[in-house]
């Protein structure tokens, strides 16, 4: 079996950092998805492919592969800088303008 373990990142909806903390090892597939011919929906024979399994650390995924015989590929984040302005939100409303702010 083969799996990769990533640490997962924010959705285009989250602001946050919320499950994105935990390391993810999720299975690889091993056979081609195929069209159902009845009804048009894409499946798969591959029951390991809907399996994932989150943990704490890259070395307790790493640890659980090993273990287990599961031949894994790490995938180390890309780290961002964070986009802070110096006056942030509040220079929206800042009294000390050079100029007239006016719709």
């Amino acid at each position: 079996m083969r799996a990769r373990i990533y640490q997962p990142t924010r959705t285009a909806m989250q602001s946050g950092t919320a499950k994105t903390k935990n390391w993810v090892l999720e299975f690889v597939n091993e056979t081609a998805r195929e069209v159902d011919p009845l009804m048009g929906w894409t499946s798969s024979a591959d029951t390991q492919a809907q399996v994932k399994l989150t943990f704490d650390s890259k070395e307790a995924a790493l640890d659980y592969a090993k273990d287990k015989g599961i031949v894994a590929v790490v995938t180390d984040p890309k780290k961002r800088k964070p986009v802070i302005r110096p006056g942030g939100y509040g220079e929206n409303f800042a009294t000390n303008r050079r100029g007239v702010w006016t719709h």
